[in-house]
């Protein structure tokens, strides 16, 4: 039997179950495995200059591609502790990342040693499981289990912490007769696929809610065959965006409180039926106020957590199953169905969804100095074809582009959905375009959760790692202070001051510019909208010349506010800006403006 250290044994377990890409930071509890991972070879590594850091680049790495896993390494204590941020990201998205963790020696760790702490207890509540390894022989089973609980059931991460010396003890382990575990998903019935099917057909205005898990389970063609056979509008979740082109005919919108269509909410409000699957009900998308969401609609959920079902809220029917077993089901059943002829016409159902998306949109063409972030929206649609992959965490600049911009592909929108941590853009960003280098990668962000972890961006420049950062900036927590509104006040939310080593700014304050350029990558600054378009060609350009990332900075107005509702009410979205009431108003909407509207 072959005998090696236990850190040589995971880091070949980690080749064996498919691996080749890590992000993190050495240090000296994790060396010994470092080392491992020197000496086998078949790993790239790409050092992070932050430990979350790491832990986001892992999010976006995993989220690139199906089958991907994420993994970040750190060492002992804080290590540790800044990345539990990425995995209660990782957790709440039902992400599967691997957080590897050095440990002080075991016969110290409970004695208050240098950089010792219990980590697996600070990380068990987000990961699927949180385990210091105290036995080297364990190594290899504790590895191997963490890659069947990261891909079974509801996807998630994973930590394990290797105290020092268990990495340096040898264990015997053979690479050659290892063998991943079997992985586990649940699997909808027959039987439970047309009590289902047959509640929706019941129905006169059904819709089909479709979440992450979709994209999770690499489904969404089944999806768009299932709503295609069966004539039914789909609303995708902002984590499901992708799911089905936005310019497909049953594409109908987002729904929500903040990241919503005009005409999503208006048409999930005239339905009568809806089926979820693969999402949660995540109360930016349901409103606070679930009787509004729920009132005269059935709902059938499907989901591959049965927990989940429920949770929130009461389905008329609920299904414990993998989003792509179940749609796989749906088809085959529809499909039936069809060829006995026993499909209603949706026509008209659809055709009012579609008038819906042509009247009623949202003000993007404006020429205003400063810029209006409508406007930096308008011009990114321009900019980026349909092959552009958007990465974005949260505040008005999300919110705004989930309003404004256009998806058409699964995993061409990556978003940080129920945590929302700023500063999470960058590194995803530049974990997305390590998983699929040749791609078209564009983050968004708000000034400030630029600001946040924009060291990560020397990663970009030292690794050759380009993509385009779209940053826009009005010197504000926008979000905070919108919301704020209904306390009456605006406090703690300005970020505003005079640069003295860069007057011209006036009160932007940071000068991005400079400290991108200072971190060796391209930054772009625009205060004209005109320029916009000019400048994202320029910065495509600058990224495929010098393979660093690119920021293209707009200097917007300082005060916006973002349509949204200010009573937790998707019925009662409050539509701060004047609405478009012609074609040049929303030149790039997904269906040209057709009739006549007010304001």
């Amino acid at each position: 039997m072959p005998r090696m250290t236990a850190a040589r044994a995971a880091v070949e377990i980690l080749k064996l179950e498919g691996v080749d890409v890590a992000f993190g930071v050495p240090g000296a509890a994790i060396n010994p495995f470092y080392a491992a991972l020197k000496a086998a070879g078949g790993i790239r590594h790409t050092l992070a200059r932050h430990v979350e850091g790491a832990s986001h680049m892992a999010e976006g790495y995993t989220r690139a591609a199906p089958g991907n896993i994420g993994v970040c390494i750190g060492t002992s204590g804080p290590a540790g502790t800044d990345m539990i941020t990425g995995l209660y990201s990782a957790t709440g998205d039902s992400v599967p990342i691997l957080c590897i963790t050095g440990q002080a020696p075991t016969s110290v760790i409970h004695k208050e040693d240098f950089q010792a702490v219990d980590i697996a207890s600070i990380a068990a509540p987000v990961t699927k499981a949180a385990t210091t390894v105290l036995e080297a022989a364990q190594v290899p089973g504790v590895f191997q289990q963490a890659f069947h609980l990261m891909r079974s059931g509801r996807p998630g991460p994973v930590l394990i912490d290797l105290p020092i010396n268990v990495q340096l003890t040898e264990i015997e382990f053979d690479p050659e007769t290892y063998q991943p575990l079997p992985v586990y998903k649940p699997a909808a019935s027959r039987a439970q696929i047309e009590k289902a099917l047959s509640m929706l057909l019941a129905a006169q205005r059904p819709l089909i809610v479709a979440g992450g898990g979709i994209i999770n389970a690499d489904a969404s063609d089944l999806l768009v065959e299932f709503a295609e056979i069966t004539g039914t509008p789909v609303i995708p979740t902002l984590m499901g965006w992708g799911t089905i082109p936005d310019d497909h005919e049953l594409n109908a919108g987002m729904v929500g409180l903040q990241t919503s269509h005009r005409y999503g909410n208006a048409t999930f409000l005239e339905s009568d039926f809806v089926l979820g699957i693969g999402n949660r009900w995540a109360n930016r998308h349901t409103g606070y106020k679930l009787d509004v969401y729920t009132e005269g609609r059935t709902f059938v959920h499907v989901d591959i957590e049965p927990t989940q079902i429920g949770k929130i809220f009461a389905p008329d029917y609920g299904i414990a199953s993998d989003a792509k077993a179940a749609l796989a089901l749906f088809v085959e059943v529809a499909r039936e169905l069809r060829a006995e002829g026993r499909l209603p016409d949706r026509r008209a159902w659809i055709d009012a969804s579609l008038e819906r998306k042509a009247t009623l949109h949202r003000r993007t063409h404006f020429d205003n100095i400063p810029i209006k972030p409508q406007r930096v929206y308008e011009e990114m649609n321009r900019a980026f074809g349909p092959e552009t992959r958007y990465v974005t965490t949260i505040g008005l600049s999300q919110i705004a582009g989930a309003q404004m911009l256009h998806v058409y592909r699964p995993r061409h929108w990556i978003n940080c959905g129920q945590a929302g941590p700023l500063g999470w853009t960058i590194p995803a960003a530049l974990g997305v375009a390590t998983a699929d280098p040749d791609a078209q990668v564009v983050a968004l962000s708000g000034d400030y959760d630029f600001q946040f972890m924009l060291e990560e961006l020397a990663v970009g420049a030292q690794h050759r790692i380009p993509y385009v950062h779209v940053l826009v900036n009005n010197s504000y927590l926008g979000l905070i202070r919108q919301a704020q509104i209904g306390l009456d006040i605006d406090f703690q939310v300005n970020l505003e001051f005079e640069n003295i080593n860069s007057p011209e700014l006036g009160v932007y304050g940071v000068d991005h510019v400079k400290v991108v350029e200072g971190l060796g990558c391209k930054a772009i600054r625009v205060t004209d909208p005109a320029e916009l378009g000019a400048a994202f060609e320029q910065a495509k350009k600058l990224a495929a010349e010098h393979r660093v990332p690119v920021v293209v900075e707009a200097i917007l107005e300082r005060i916006t506010n973002i349509s949204m509702s200010t009573t937790a009410d998707i019925s009662n979205v409050v539509e701060f800006e004047e609405l478009a009431t012609e074609p040049g108003h929303a030149p790039t909407a997904i269906r040209p403006l057709t009739s006549p509207v007010t304001a």
